[in-house]
């Protein structure tokens, strides 16, 4: 039985970016295991320690040998290594030599091609502490960060210089070399409270060796202090924290030692509007924000530190004068904005380029504004909810050329409802201007209102269209625009207000406004932006678990109408739980395959008058009457009883198929049996392709 150690790497660094931390810690712990694993060591759990200033993982009880390995290898057949004798050849002899065995260890063993020499061959495993001198130095290398710099002459890159390397298989090192820097059993202290060397003796030590040096390395123990100390010192001002995770994960990631202070500022500034207070905190100076009970700002500030010293009142003050100089700035830009009305905003997005091929953003946003209205037509909004969306279309952008915006980029769409609001603009107006980025992210809230929704889809359609127009299309990993989020979002949209306007006849609108609508190749754009967008509508069904053939099977048909796609796979889902589907959905096949295969045909109306069985009568007015209930069916969007419905068609098929010959030599006969068919395949075709389900 091997013996099992803890292995622990620290990479020691000059300060990482915050946002590198987290990626880069589970980088380094499945490139670690991988290697063991692929080097074939066993091993156990693992953790991951860090902070700005070291990357640090630690893997439990791994075995001090690679595992041992035994591989059967086949040589030549038993004609050739053996004579008539059964003396061994020269080519058996050479095939245990090759292997380092005896001939007299090699066996016989029956194959699909006959009888051939065999020989197993065990590899003894290697110490672990010999391979990790290897390895260890390429997982290192290896972690993937935004930026890598290159430091003194050295060939070597990382997010930041290479300080120190600690490497430890259980209380010995693992010595390598890695730039100018030589593995060791020592890590800092913090670079302020404790700088100095400091030895481990075994990974065990790690955490509390680092503690009592005031750095904690565990990110969840750092996170934990962090968010009692903020809440502890918001509650001492009678207040609470605005809930930011985002920023607590910043801040966990900027400090080793949290030491957490309480600042002030001017009661004035809560004249501004909370997102602009909040935002000049947040981003320049990573300060959490403190609320009332009745969610209210109050003019408190929290800081997180990195470093604990005698006077916190001193370093307090020193928070105040740097925020109040960045409350100013903003009070400033506030206060220059307001002076300018928000049309006069929107005629200087005439010197904003949105692309240089589609033209300014003041361009974009006639095009938004026209596409607008088009979509509240089809929404059948009233003229007055039409008027708002027309005049939010016109000021949805103004705020890009605010001086908050310029100085605060994530405002955008929050200052256009604030200056809308301000201005007298109706809260629909001022609603709309700001939803219309959403969802902004993965997941993200969608807009509220049916103005904001509207708003939305045409901003995002009219920048897909365009960029599809101009071949900007997604490749692989490269989407510039963020077109595949922004596909997404507008089949969310619908799907969430229940918008049932044709897809395809945005999609047209769009392109006509985005150039010549007459182009040549307007109709292969159309469909490339239609297939594109199938193809998000897909990706989404899979995820909210969807079967994969259910959902081919539907939006092969059509995904025009985006809420009656879901509805469509919903009730072929629960359709195919029935018994019976397997052969309705054969059936169905072998209609489609017969139309498909049959020479080309005049589709026509079904003359009753040329049947000459009874099972086309039955199979006629069964298909008639069905055809009725499914139209009254739809009309109510009742999906699953109509499907119901058309299931029960398959008796009268799988009859009429047994009763006559489809490919009748009459060529009368013959058409009028093809479009008896083709009417079934069409009922069956309004919500599916069932040539591509799965039976």
């Amino acid at each position: 039985m091997s013996i099992r150690h803890n292995l622990l790497l620290e990479i020691g660094t000059e300060e990482i970016p915050a946002g590198y931390i987290n990626p880069a810690l589970k980088s380094l712990s499945t490139l670690i295991l991988q290697r063991m694993d692929d080097a074939r060591i066993e091993h156990g759990k693992v953790r991951i320690f860090g902070t700005p200033r070291r990357l640090a993982v630690e893997v439990a009880d791994v075995a001090d040998k690679q595992k041992q390995l035994s591989i059967e290898i086949t040589g030549p057949p038993e004609r050739v290594g053996f004579d008539e004798n059964g003396a061994p050849t020269l080519a058996a002899k050479k095939f245990a030599e090759k292997l380092g065995i005896s001939v007299n260890n090699l066996t016989i063993k029956d194959t699909k091609k006959g009888r051939y020499l065999c020989a197993r061959k065990t590899e003894r495993g290697l110490a672990t502490s010999t391979l990790l001198k290897s390895i260890l130095p390429d997982v290192i290398l290896s972690i993937p960060f935004p930026k890598k710099m290159k430091w003194a002459d050295l060939n070597i890159e990382f997010a930041r210089p290479i300080h120190s390397i600690l490497a430890l298989l259980g209380d010995k090192i693992i010595p390598f070399v890695l730039g100018n820097v030589k593995s060791g059993r020592y890590v800092f202290g913090h670079s302020f409270m404790n700088p100095g060397r400091i030895r481990l003796s075994k990974p065990d030590e790690y955490v509390e060796v680092l503690r009592s040096a005031h750095v904690l390395v565990d990110l969840e123990e750092r996170e934990k202090q962090i968010v009692r100390g903020i809440n502890k010192i918001a509650g001492d001002q009678e207040g609470r924290i605005l809930q930011d995770d985002d920023l607590v994960d910043i801040v966990t990631n900027l400090v080793e030692y949290p030491a957490i202070i309480a600042g002030n500022f001017d009661k004035a500034f809560l004249g501004l509007p909370p997102e602009v207070l909040i935002t000049s905190m947040r981003e320049h100076q990573k300060y959490f924000a403190v609320i009332d009970e009745k969610n209210n700002l109050m003019p408190f500030f929290i800081a997180v530190n990195n470093t604990h010293v005698k006077d916190m009142a001193l370093v307090a003050r020193g928070h105040e004068r740097v925020l109040r100089a960045r409350l100013e700035d903003a009070q400033f830009f506030y206060r220059s904005d307001l002076r300018k009305s928000l049309d006069d905003l929107a005629e200087k997005l005439k010197g904003v380029l949105f692309q240089a091929r589609l033209g300014s953003v003041y361009e974009k946003v006639i095009r938004v504004q026209k596409l607008a209205e088009f979509l509240a037509d089809a929404a059948d909004f009233s003229p007055d909810v039409k008027k708002d969306v027309s005049r939010a279309a016109f000021l949805c952008k103004a705020d890009l050329v605010s001086q908050i915006v310029i100085e605060f980029p994530k405002l955008q769409g929050v200052m256009g409802r604030v200056y809308a609001a301000t201005a007298g603009e109706s809260d629909t107006v001022a609603s709309a201007i700001e939803e219309h980025y959403r969802p902004a992210y993965s997941g993200g809230p969608l807009p509220a209102t049916d103005a904001g929704a509207i708003l939305s889809i045409a901003d995002k359609i009219d920048t897909i269209c365009g960029c599809f127009s101009i071949d900007l299309i997604p490749t692989g990993t490269a989407d510039p625009y963020a077109l595949r989020r922004q596909g997404i979002g507008v089949i969310q949209i619908m799907l969430d207000k229940g918008f049932s306007f044709s897809l395809s006849g945005v999609i047209a609108k769009s392109l006509e406004l985005s150039g010549d609508g007459s182009a040549p190749d307007i109709k292969e754009k159309k469909e490339m932006i239609y297939t594109f967008l199938q193809s998000r509508i897909a990706n989404l069904l899979f995820e909210e678990g969807f079967s994969k053939d259910v959902t081919a099977a539907v939006i092969a048909v059509s995904i025009d109408h985006i809420p009656n796609v879901w509805n469509r796979v919903r009730a072929l889902e629960q359709l195919k739980t029935e018994s019976g589907f397997e052969q309705l959905a054969t059936v169905f096949k072998r209609v489609v395959n017969i139309i498909k295969k049959a020479d080309h045909f005049e589709t026509k109306e079904v003359d009753e008058d040329l049947f000459q069985d009874e099972c086309e009568r039955v199979l006629f007015s069964a298909y008639n009457e069905v055809k009725k209930k499914v139209t009254r069916s739809l009309e109510k969007s009742f999906f699953d009883q109509a499907m119901l419905y058309i299931a029960s068609l398959r008796n009268p098929v799988d009859a009429f198929f047994d009763g006559v010959l489809v490919m009748a030599e009459d060529v009368r006969i013959r058409n009028n049996r093809l479009a008896l068919l083709k009417h079934i395949a069409d009922l069956f075709g309004l919500f599916a392709d069932f040539s591509k389900i799965s039976t």
